[in-house]
């Protein structure tokens, strides 16, 4: 809240003036600091300006300037930190966690990919975001607030990002935060073994003039290399404090804090405003543009005039755009341009590179003049030593293709046993309740619909929890970057960027933070194109299903068939975007820039536990939105009951001595009845249509379900081919046992089994490649900033699903029957 939010009459206290330069010089002496009542008095007639009572004086602000001052009221004061706050340091305050006025800090943290930044906000906030070893994770910022030595925290993770420049979208994210949210103090977070390039983006923000704290990341691995650097000079000549930190250990986060509060409150004397010198010529030029800038108190009482100069200079369009309204405007614009004209005709070099140059002229001096290096270097030497294998020119992509291969098939073996074990307990406790509970609508739903549904997809829990545990190990390892490195020259070939890979490897564990992932693409062509193929990344929803019927169609071939699956998914994505490339998205490749980060060992117990987080969302949604499909699907298959039989089952069970028999007349009772229920008719309506491709109704209607999310498409199943039928022993059949048992009961292929190989194979490609669940949808709809992207993408991969699987399926009819 700011004072503008105030109304005549309303008495708050300060909590923090923002704002800059003579503004906040001239505000702070009227009395306009932490800890003081202000009280509106009134109004001017238009609204502006605003008069109020602070120090028992009367002071007239303007919106404009009243709206850099924040403020607390009484009313509002206990809901301004949410509940309850984490814990640093001193007693845990139990219960709604009230902040007194003057102590709140706000803090940004910034900093370069794999600097360690999410890493530190996660040890000082006590919260879980996940960190993979590879640019791009942190695609939006995330706040928290914690508690430390009487202070509140409000703290901003920021996106990872190399410079503040106008070229990528989380570049222009971090700057605009900074620019608008004026924290009170930066966090850069610097990353000790790339030092020089680190300090790129701190330059940058020396030019900002804002309150910066620089912590020294990872310093455990300058200490190993015997490198020495003096912290407490490098201080004093960046005119910032320098923290050394090892956040994956904890250690320095405390020292880190408590200097933000030394510098927050004006204690520390290292902090200083330093002017990086850009040489005669472009000084002169920033000189001549500052005071033209500074004929608009409005602008620097917000932004720097040097960093507006600069950024003129580096022809900066967003930074334009901010002084676009200065009464002065065009003669600012046509300065820089002459001046932007001088400088590249004196040096025959243009502007963007001179001050490059010159701030990694700055860093170079400052780190000779701090930093003595041993020669020896550890960790990229063990880095490197990996790389020449994992990274070969020949070696690597084998390597990679070996590594899926591994990953899926263990998937598929190593997950068998303990999906057996959840498979005998679930028949376990189906059987039971049969056998206790009176028959009726009520055990019919239990056993039918809530564990025929939701127990048929929570059996595949193991092979989820393998997939995401190789997975996690690709992130926190680094791997995952080196990922991106052996296949651009692939993605080339296909239309993509390099850096599209990730966005589509992420996608096999799950397609909505894959499309998310694809903010790191500079270019919007490219974000949008690489969206548009997602989709035939098989994500981990799909799995349950390949497991499922390449389990019973496939037994001995499963893995095979699964790493199959997958790799079709990534031909035709690249497929697809050849053609997207030429048709819709001709434009001009950017640059491949990828940092690749040394490898780390995060240990077993990380990986677990970040394998253990994306097995609990698959879990979440056993008790959502698949147990409320599972109860739609069972209800649609069970009512009505009043169906007239062809025949008279009952009569014939009871006169049938054969149990062979008896079961086979029970499935056929069923099978009849649920043709007449109220998904059979719904089932029978679109059969014309997926008769072509092999399927029966029940298999239309599981990839209809299967829209809502694909775990549904085998809790329909299962539902649907276990419903009412037991053996006669009481005892139920696996899921895959009914899908392979399952025959035609009428018309030409009576008796003949619906899952054939071929049928069964048609059915895994169109799940492979149909529309992606809702959730898929929506990311796509909003990341692109157009719906007709996500009705697109609904629309071409479901007719590429139905093409494909009708050639699969008449092609390897043709061939077999021939």
């Amino acid at each position: 809240m700011t004072l503008n939010d105030l109304h005549t009459g309303d008495t708050a206290t300060i909590t923090r003036v923002k704002g800059r330069g003579a503004f906040r010089k001239r505000i702070t002496e009227m009395g306009f600091i932490r800890g003081k009542p202000v009280t509106v008095v009134k109004s001017a007639p238009l609204k502006d300006p605003v008069e109020y009572r602070i120090l028992d004086s009367n002071v007239t602000l303007r919106s404009s300037e009243s709206s850099l001052i924040e403020v607390v009221t009484g009313a509002d004061a206990p809901g301004i930190v949410v509940t309850p706050a984490s814990r640093i340091s001193g007693a845990f305050q139990r219960g709604p966690f009230v902040p007194r006025p003057g102590k709140i800090i706000d803090v940004a943290l910034v900093g370069n990919p794999n600097s360690g930044k999410t890493t530190l906000f996660n040890r000082v906030s006590r919260s879980r975001e996940h960190v993979g070893n590879y640019p791009g994770v942190t695609v939006s910022s995330k706040e928290a607030l914690f508690n430390h030595r009487g202070y509140t925290f409000r703290i901003t993770d920021l996106p990872g990002t190399y410079s503040l420049s106008d070229y990528s979208s989380e570049e222009k994210f971090v700057r605009e935060h900074i620019l608008k949210k004026k924290p009170d103090v930066v966090v850069n977070v610097v990353d000790a073994n790339n030092l020089e390039r680190n300090l790129y983006l701190t330059s940058q923000l020396i030019d900002m003039d804002i309150t910066v704290v620089l912590a020294l990341n990872m310093y455990d691995d300058l200490m190993a290399r015997k490198d020495k650097l003096d912290i407490g000079l490098l201080s004093q000549l960046l005119g910032i404090r320098v923290v050394p930190t090892i956040s994956h250990r904890g250690k320095g986060i405390f020292r880190l804090l408590n200097h933000v509060i030394r510098v927050f409150e004006g204690d520390d004397p290292d902090i200083r405003h330093i002017h990086i010198n850009y040489g005669e010529e472009i000084e002169q030029s920033v000189q001549r543009l500052q005071e033209l800038i500074r004929e608009n108190p409005s602008h620097t009482d917000h932004y720097s005039s040097r960093f507006l100069s600069l950024k003129l200079l580096e022809r900066d369009d967003s930074c334009t755009h901010l002084i676009s309204d200065a009464d002065n405007f065009i003669r600012i614009q046509e300065t820089a341009r002459d001046e932007i004209y001088r400088i590249r005709h004196l040096f025959k070099e243009d502007t963007e590179t001179l001050v490059t140059d010159a701030r990694y002229g700055f860093i170079s001096g400052a780190l000779k003049e701090t930093m003595k290096k041993s020669g020896k270097n550890p960790g990229f030497t063990r880095s490197q030593q990996i790389d020449r294998i994992l990274t070969h020119k020949y070696l690597g992509l084998p390597i990679f293709l070996a590594f899926l291969w591994l990953m899926f098939h263990a998937t598929f073996t190593l997950g068998n046993h303990p999906m057996g074990w959840i498979e005998s307990g679930i028949d376990l406790l189906s059987t039971f309740l049969r056998s206790h509970m009176a028959e009726g609508i009520l055990r019919d739903m239990m056993v039918d619909g809530i564990i025929g549904g939701v127990g048929g997809v929570i059996v595949f829990l193991p092979n989820i929890l393998i997939l995401f545990f190789f997975i996690s190990l690709m992130e926190d390892t680094g791997y995952m970057a080196r990922t991106a490195f052996i296949m651009d020259r692939v993605m080339h070939l296909f239309g993509l960027h390099g850096k599209s890979f990730i966005p589509l490897i992420m996608g096999f564990g799950c397609n909505v933070p894959a499309i998310m992932a694809t903010r790191t693409l500079e270019n919007k062509n490219d974000r949008i194109l690489t969206m548009l193929i997602i989709p035939f990344m098989s994500c981990s929803a799909r799995l349950p299903v390949y497991v499922l019927i390449a389990g019973a169609i496939f037994p001995e071939k499963a893995g095979n068939v699964i790493f199959l699956l997958y790799m079709v998914g990534v031909v035709f994505s690249m497929l697809m975007s050849i053609l997207f490339k030429s048709i819709l998205f001709k434009n001009r490749e950017a640059p491949f820039v990828m940092e690749l980060p040394i490898y780390r060992n995060p240990g077993m117990k990380v990986i677990l536990l970040h394998m253990w987080r994306k097995g609990a969302y698959y879990l979440k949604k056993m008790g959502g939105v698949i147990l409320l499909a599972s109860l739609v699907i069972w209800a649609l298959g069970y009512f009505p009951r009043n169906v007239e039989y062809s025949i008279e089952y009952d009569q014939l069970i009871a006169q049938e001595q054969s149990p062979e028999r008896i079961s086979m007349l029970k499935r056929e009772k069923e099978a009849e009845r649920q043709k007449h229920s109220y998904i059979g008719r719904l089932g029978k309506s679109i059969e014309p249509v997926i008769r072509p491709l092999g399927f029966d109704w029940k298999m239309g209607i599981s990839l209809v379900t299967g829209f809502a999310a694909k775990e549904i498409v085998v809790s329909t199943m299962g539902v649907l081919y276990q419903a009412g039928i037991e053996a006669e022993d009481g005892s139920s059949t696996s899921l895959q046992t009914r899908i392979r048992d399952e025959m035609y009961t009428s018309g030409p292929l009576a008796g003949k089994p619906v899952f054939t190989p071929i049928s069964g194979f048609s059915f895994l490609i169109f799940i492979l490649l149909y529309l992606p669940c809702i959730a898929v949808v929506t990311a796509v709809g909003r990341e692109s900033g157009s719906w007709k992207w996500a009705g697109f993408v609904l629309f071409y991969t479901t007719a590429i699903a139905w093409v494909t699987s009708f050639a699969v399926f008449q092609i390897g009819t043709l061939l077999l029957n021939g």
